[in-house]
């Protein structure tokens, strides 16, 4: 067997896992579909992810990119793999270099970002805004009147907090009504390697 009795997965050589060695690629996709604030909760949002996930063979658990009640956006990923595992789209290009990235006004680089189904939602039509929803801060954290009463409310006289894609950023601070349809993105919290 491998030295140390692990696996060894020839797809990120010897040095996996070891301090300093970038973690297992985390993935950022967008949900099929825009979605108003009315996404009936958190939860059912990250169930959307999730099956979405799994529905192309994703092996990866998959929450949604959103702050919420008691979920600060910046907290869904792992303190293990926040400084270290870069964070791919679909065809597993580099979108940021780390999930703390995100948060240190960290731009996007300059590939797109996919939705589940393969479609670019910085051109497709399916998405005619270009603006994801987070209901947070610049810093990651829950934006307490920002988050279209915990993702339950399409009310056009409420407003979410989202980020214009052009700006490169995701956490860029525009507030939006609730009733707007827009992006939802999911990142992959936790890495199942596939033996």
């Amino acid at each position: 067997g491998e030295p140390g009795g692990g696996y060894y997965d020839p797809r990120y050589g010897a040095g996996f896992g070891s301090p300093g060695a970038p973690g297992p690629p985390l993935h950022l996709l967008a949900l099929n579909s825009p979605q108003t604030g009315a996404m009936r909760g958190i939860h059912r949002a990250d169930l959307l992810c999730f099956s979405q996930a799994q529905a192309i063979g994703l092996k990866g658990t998959f929450r949604a990119f959103l702050s919420a009640k008691l979920q600060d956006l910046n907290s869904i990923v792992r303190k293990a793999d926040r400084k270290s595992a870069p964070i791919l789209n679909l065809k597993d290009e580099v979108l940021f270099d780390s999930w703390e990235d995100i948060f240190n006004n960290g731009r996007m680089k300059d590939v797109p970002i996919y939705s589940f189904d393969g479609k670019n939602i910085m051109t497709d039509s399916t998405w005619p805004q270009k603006m994801v929803w987070h209901g947070s801060t610049a810093e990651g954290l829950r934006h307490m009147d920002s988050y279209c009463e915990t993702w339950r409310m399409g009310e056009q006289t409420l407003t979410g907090m989202s980020s214009a894609l052009q700006s490169g950023q995701l956490l860029q601070q525009t507030s939006t009504s609730c009733s707007s349809p827009l992006i939802v993105l999911c990142i992959e919290n936790s890495y199942h390697p596939s033996f």
